[in-house]
């Protein structure tokens, strides 16, 4: 089995939102996760520091462009589409990046 990263852009609830959105989104996000079993590597996380570092130093990023990540393991890139097709908030307008990692 091959390892891809889903990075997601956009979608994401903020810190600051209603308690019951809060809730509703990670019921949505935690159903999807079980619907895709042993195929989570790794769960990933929202991002939250908007800094890029440069050889020219530290800038903030303005818009939050990644909202986060998740490792998927599947036979190939057609079948990690797939199951980042299948992810809900897609249909709402997030965006899901695949990226295949290198075996090393």
């Amino acid at each position: 089995m091959a390892k891809f990263l889903l990075v997601y852009y956009g979608g994401q609830v903020e810190p600051d939102a209603d308690p019951k959105t809060v809730e509703k989104t990670m019921a949505v996000w935690t159903k999807w996760f079980a619907d895709l079993g042993k195929a989570v590597a790794d769960m990933g996380a929202p991002t939250q520091l908007r800094k890029l570092v440069t050889k020219s130093g530290v800038k903030s990023v303005g818009a939050k462009p990644v909202a986060g990540y998740t490792i998927l393991q599947a036979e190939n890139l057609d079948a990690a589409i797939a199951m980042a097709k299948s992810h809900p908030d897609v249909a709402k307008g997030m965006k899901v990046g695949v990226y295949p990692l290198a075996q090393m």
